[in-house]
């Protein structure tokens, strides 16, 4: 029997499969981010409560994302990157897409277009959190990787300087089955 039509928002902790929120709205405190590779999830806090909590996408096999203790250090809203994206020709047509600068040679008569990283908040050496695509497995090149508007609240919710901390192991979610999302409708 349903007594709702609005879903309840998930408690802490939040397993893989759930969706992501916010709260944070008015609310005091000290901000600070939990970031667990095993369940893939950003945990967003303020004073010690949570907030916030965002499904996110972290480094895949090769390109594992560091754990430790860890501050924002810069904020930009239109990052790209200076080391993945594509080849592109003079009327910009992708050429080659998925590129590495450093080590994929660039055609004739193309120019390289850095993989757009907006809201980006840096945190580690090239690391940092983003936009971006979520396959629900760990599949950046390190980065963490989160749905736009949880990225962007979280961007502007957070000031330089927010501790950043990182848990767990990507291995562990890589290799988890994916969890289907259905719906639930009433009879």
């Amino acid at each position: 029997r349903c007594a709702s039509s609005q879903a309840p928002r998930p408690a802490a902790p939040v397993h893989v499969g759930t969706i992501s929120y916010w709260e944070g709205g008015g609310v005091a405190g000290a901000p600070k981010i939990v970031i667990d590779l095993s369940d893939q999830v950003a945990r967003y806090y303020k004073g010690g409560q949570i907030v916030g909590v965002s499904q996110i996408s972290s480094g895949r096999e090769g390109h594992g994302t560091t754990t430790g203790s860890f501050r924002v250090t810069e904020k930009d809203i239109d990052h790209r990157s200076s080391i993945y994206g594509s080849y592109v020709d003079a009327e910009g047509h992708v050429m080659d897409g998925d590129v590495d600068a450093r080590k994929d040679p660039k055609p004739p008569g193309t120019r390289f277009v850095g993989a757009s990283m907006r809201y980006f908040m840096r945190i580690n050496g090239g690391i940092g959190m983003h936009e971006g695509y979520l396959p629900g497995v760990p599949a950046s090149h390190g980065c963490i990787r989160m749905p736009t508007r949880m990225a962007e609240i979280f961007y502007h919710a957070t000031p330089q300087g927010t501790p950043v901390q990182i848990v767990g192991h990507g291995s562990v979610a890589a290799a988890r089955s994916p969890v289907p999302i259905t719906e639930h409708t009433c009879p």
